[in-house]
C-alpha cells in the first residue's frame, strides 16, 4: 500500500484549562470545536475517498490499540504499510515489525484472521460489507460477532475513525473517570460488560444532548482534555 494523506496523521495540540464541571466542558469545546471539526472531517475523508486497503489498515489500527498508545500503534501500521506487508505477511513476520505495540503476537494473528473474512478474490473487499448495513448498531454487532480482537470500544474507535460512527461511545477508563466527574454517570463499573456498556453509551448520548456538545464531538474533547491534544 502506497503512502498517501490519509495513511499520515498529525497530533493536533489544544489549549489547556481546567474543565471539572459540565459549564466549563461546554467552554473547552467552544476553544477546541475547530480542531475537532478538523479531525472530523479527516475521518469522513477517510471513507469517502479511501481505498479498500486504507479502510482496512483503520482495523488494523483498533486491533492494535488496546493496552497500547495510539501514537505508536499507527506507527506501527505505517511501518508495516510502508513495508508492503499488511495484506500478505504471516502473523510472525507482522508482528516482527510490532515492537511497541503490546501482546503482538496475538494481535499480529488476529489481523490475518480479519484479512480472511475481507479478502474476495484475493483482494481486499471491505467496503462493500460496511455500506450493506443501514443501522450502524447492527453493523458494530457484527463486527464484534466476525473480528476476533474486537470489541465495543474498538468496534465504535474503527467506525468513528472512518467516519461513520458518530453515534457510538468509545468507552475507556479516561473516558468513564471524566463522565464520573461530570456527573454524566453515577460510577465507574468494576466490569465493563456488554449490557453495562450499553447502558453507558445511552448515558453519555442524553449527557450530549443535555450539554448541547455532539457524540461524535465528546470523546475527542475528553481525550483533549486528558492528553491536551487530538489523534485518533
Amino acid at each position: 500500500m502506497k503512502k498517501n494523506p490519509l495513511i499520515s496523521i498529525d497530533f493536533l495540540k489544544t489549549p489547556t484549562e481546567t474543565v471539572n464541571t459540565a459549564a466549563e466542558l461546554k467552554k473547552f469545546w467552544k476553544s477546541t470545536k475547530h480542531l475537532i471539526e478538523q479531525r472530523e472531517k479527516h475521518f469522513g475523508d477517510v471513507w469517502k475517498n479511501g481505498s479498500e486497503e486504507e479502510i482496512f489498515a483503520e482495523l488494523v489500527f483498533c486491533l492494535f490499540t488496546p493496552q497500547s498508545k495510539a501514537v505508536s500503534c499507527w506507527a506501527a501500521v505505517n511501518e508495516l504499510a510502508d513495508a508492503n506487508m499488511i495484506f500478505d505477511a504471516t502473523d510472525k513476520e507482522m508482528a516482527g515489525k510490532m515492537s511497541k505495540v503490546r501482546f503482538r503476537n496475538n494481535k499480529a494473528k488476529y489481523v490475518v484472521e480479519a484479512r480472511k473474512i475481507f479478502t474476495v478474490n484475493g483482494k481486499i473487499k471491505i467496503k462493500e460489507k460496511i455500506a450493506s448495513f443501514k443501522n450502524i448498531y447492527e453493523l458494530r454487532e457484527w463486527i464484534i460477532k466476525n473480528i476476533k480482537g474486537i470489541g465495543y470500544k474498538e468496534a465504535g474507535h474503527f467506525l468513528r475513525n472512518i467516519g461513520i460512527g458518530k453515534e457510538l461511545a468509545i468507552l475507556d477508563r479516561h473516558i468513564l473517570k471524566n463522565l464520573k466527574m461530570l456527573g454524566a454517570i453515577k460510577e465507574i463499573p468494576k466490569h465493563l460488560s456488554p449490557k453495562v456498556y450499553l447502558e453507558i453509551e445511552k448515558d453519555m448520548q442524553a449527557f450530549c444532548t443535555k450539554t448541547g456538545i455532539p457524540m461524535g464531538h465528546m470523546d475527542m474533547l475528553l481525550w483533549c482534555k486528558e492528553s491536551g491534544g487530538i489523534f485518533k
